[in-house]
């Protein structure tokens, strides 16, 4: 059996041997990025080095990224779905391309060094081409395939929607991708004329090489791109199934000690029945998730919006289905205390922020056994309901209908499986069909308003997001002179209208206080401070006093960020050498003098020993 750590340690070993630079996993919040809630792969947070901008560490990165992908929420219980998951990449921004990208995927999934995988259980798909845009069929992938012994009739050439990737707008960079696929049927070994990439049954996709060699232009063409990338995406979790031969994801060590915790909780077996592995997959899952993500450097609590909505969605679905398996005390934590210990030597972040999460799952699920306890009340009157309708007028009413079991739903958190259990008790029905179409209904404004799904979008590099953005690294300083040097970077959002910051403080800010930050903001606005950064080793950075909470994420060298010359401002002395310093990618504005004039709009609580600040440039 092979271990997450051991999967995690050859993929990296391998890849520094091919020379190139391990760099940190990525916050799972974006930052800067207002087109997406979480990063949902590994490219996520690369995408200005793949458009172009030089990466600190060079040209050959490597590393594992923590992803979190939600549009799949409600399929999670199968065998295979799951919202966090570790993604495998290596990238090369306009170093090698096709030839070694390929050569290296075949010999890591082969050569008995590394997975040692059945080439004969190995098989791949290329870009078909596309005759009325000018792209070839992808013979130059093809051919590289067949030169490493893979069968031709193991090749796959599939259309766009299975082997392109991009671009992330109208207009972009994107190009063909190739893909690799592991027999899983019932037979030892494929037989004749099978199909990779389109018999989900049989054959599980492990690999994904995307070749960014194109432009799509505002005319629609594609044209040859100067620089031109490799991108490679390699689930940690789907290649465990594969390698340790499992029946599903449950099973791997980053999942397995969860479902035994719940199956002593719940005094269940995972294997009792599909309802109770069902129920276990979901608890599992969603509590995972929600601790990554709550665990992050950025602290996200449940609440009604945006991230802090998907958190509730995760904790309270995990909550109704500990209830159908008996589970009637809190328990996330315990779930919770199970993941930590799992991921506290790789993602160190989670083990550090464990007050919080512990803190806010008691918090959450509490409240939600309250609302299930006013679901049940409300269920009880809509029953009595019907014993009066049928007193008044005789009218025997033997279903419950769409609309009233999705109130039930909407406002009290109601499943539909305890709706549709005690109707049984009562004699009633459910009418199923018209609940769906409500719920899907309002799944589709939540998956909108809370989730677009990335496809490789940087965030908005427009003028006024770039105002934004180094308006960010003012109000940083600003805080930290207002309100103490324990103030950090929790998170932030930007977008062409406005800039959102969340920061550590454990009260509300006065409006004296509020005053003083915006005074000092506005004061290096006027004072027309030059913008201009330095390489530097993250140790050097930490040594010449640079802000960076999410340092980890660059890795060994890092862009140091400096804004303005020593001075002293109106409200408050700026005790360095500059205004700002931090440790940022960019990109940022020239001088400070073209961003107008900042004002905050509100200061908020986020959660627990987090504010938030709302600012406009006018």
């Amino acid at each position: 059996m092979i271990t997450s750590r051991e999967l995690r340690q050859k993929y990296l070993e391998f890849f520094a041997s091919k020379e190139h630079k391990i760099i940190p996993s990525a916050s799972l919040i974006p930052e800067n990025d207002p087109t997406v809630l979480f990063t949902t792969a590994g490219m996520h947070p690369l995408v200005p080095y793949l458009l172009g901008e030089k990466h600190p560490e060079g040209k050959r990165l490597a590393n594992i990224q923590k992803c979190i992908r939600t549009q799949d929420i409600d399929e999670v219980g199968d065998t295979r779905h799951d919202t966090f998951f570790e993604m495998m990449g290596n990238w090369s921004l306009g170093d090698y391309f096709k030839k070694e990208a390929i050569e290296w995927s075949w010999e890591f999934l082969t050569s008995p060094k590394y997975l040692g995988l059945d080439p004969r259980k190995l098989a791949v798909t290329v870009f078909a081409g596309e005759n009325e845009n000018g792209i070839p069929r992808d013979e130059e992938a093809a051919n590289i395939w067949k030169s490493l012994g893979v069968d031709e009739n193991k090749i796959a050439y599939l259309p766009r929607k299975n082997n392109w990737w991009g671009p992330a707008g109208q207009t972009g960079p994107c190009g063909p991708d190739t893909e690799m696929f592991f027999w899983k049927g019932e037979t030892e070994f494929p037989p004749a004329g099978s199909n990779a990439g389109t018999d989900e049954d049989n054959w599980l996709e492990i690999w994904n090489d995307v070749f960014m060699q194109y432009n799509k232009n505002k005319e629609g063409s594609y044209e040859p791109l100067a620089q031109k990338n490799v991108d490679t995406g390699m689930g940690l979790e789907r290649t465990l199934v594969t390698l340790n031969g499992f029946a599903d994801v449950f099973q791997i060590d980053t999942f397995w000690p969860l479902i035994q915790k719940i199956e002593e909780l719940s005094g269940r077996e995972y294997i009792e029945s599909l309802e109770v592995t069902k129920s276990m997959r979901i608890i599992a899952d969603h509590l995972r998730t929600a601790t990554m993500i709550m665990g992050d450097d950025k602290c996200v609590a449940p609440s009604n919006v945006d991230r802090g909505y998907i958190v509730r969605r995760l904790i309270r679905r995990a909550v109704r289905h500990g209830r159908l398996l008996g589970i009637n005390e809190n328990f996330c934590d315990k779930i919770a205390a199970e993941v930590i210990n799992i991921f506290k030597d790789v993602y160190s972040e989670v083990d550090k922020n464990k007050e919080f999460i512990t803190f806010e799952l008691a918090k959450e699920e509490s409240k939600f056994r309250n609302t299930i306890e006013q679901g049940l009340k409300e269920f009880e009157k809509l029953l009595s309901g019907f014993r009066i309708a049928f007193e008044k007028t005789g009218k025997n009413i033997t279903e419950i209908s769409g609309k009233q079991a999705f109130k039930l739903f909407e406002s009290f958190g109601f499943p539909l499986e305890i709706t549709l259990e005690m109707a049984l008790e009562n004699g009633l029905t459910v009418d199923v069909n018209s609940f769906e179409e409500a719920f899907k209904a309002h799944q589709d404004l939540s998956r909108a308003g809370a989730e677009q799904k990335f496809k490789g979008g940087m965030a908005d590099h427009g003028e006024m997001s770039v105002k934004y953005h180094t308006g960010t690294h003012l109000l940083n300083a600003a805080l930290r002179q207002v309100l103490g040097s324990h103030v950090e970077q929790r998170g932030s959002n930007i977008t062409a209208e406005r800039l959102r910051f969340d920061f550590s403080h454990p009260e509300k800010m006065s409006e004296e206080q509020k005053q003083q930050v915006e005074d000092l903001v506005n004061y290096a606005i006027k004072k027309d401070y030059h913008v201009s950064f330095v390489e530097m080793t993250v140790a050097e950075a930490k040594e010449h006093g640079a802000m960076g909470v999410f340092e980890d994420k660059y890795g060994n060298k890092v862009k140091v960020y400096s804004v303005g010359e020593p001075d002293v401002a109106p409200t408050a002395t700026i005790n360095s050498q500059t205004f700002s310093k931090e440790i940022c990618g960019g990109p940022h504005v020239e001088h400070t003098g073209t961003m107008g004039q900042f004002k905050i709009v509100k200061e908020e609580a986020v959660s627990s020993g987090i504010r938030r600040i709302k600012a406009v440039l006018l």
